[in-house]
């Protein structure tokens, strides 16, 4: 437990043991209510608010431990099976998407950038071959 807990402390996500009946009452009226039928036996409960990072966290721990097993999970009031937390894990978390949209924004400005500041040998080369082009046309 001090393991996986370190793991979801690194990935900002939380663990808690509860006890199934007050488990169930807790989530008696909210979007997770689904799940009160997996809390059977030993409960450990991780959440967090990027709906990736509890899921990579449990994943992997899982991978390690083969005493922990996931049952299931939800996600933005879609109830998952065991299948469906695994292929929640294998999603670019939150940052990562933000990383790479930013990315490709950025990718056009920056071939520009890269052209306009290329050695004027390169420019010229680039012009005569679009001469050649015009001229064979």
């Amino acid at each position: 437990m001090q393991d996986l807990r370190a793991r979801a402390r690194a990935a900002e996500t939380s663990v808690r043991v509860a006890k199934n009946r007050l488990a169930k009452i807790a989530l008696e009226g909210t979007q997770c209510a689904g799940i009160a039928p997996l809390l059977d036996g030993m409960t450990v409960l991780t959440y967090s608010e990027d709906p990736v990072a509890a899921a990579k966290v449990v994943e992997d721990f899982a991978k390690d431990n083969k005493k922990l097993e996931i049952l299931g999970g939800n996600m933005g009031g879609t109830d998952l099976d065991r299948a469906g937390v695994e292929a929640v894990s294998k999603m670019p978390s939150r940052d990562e998407l933000i990383a790479s949209i930013v990315g490709a924004i950025g990718a056009p400005a920056s071939n520009i950038a890269g052209a306009v500041g290329a050695p004027a040998s390169n420019i010229a080369s680039i012009l005569s071959t679009i001469e050649e082009k015009a001229e064979a046309a």
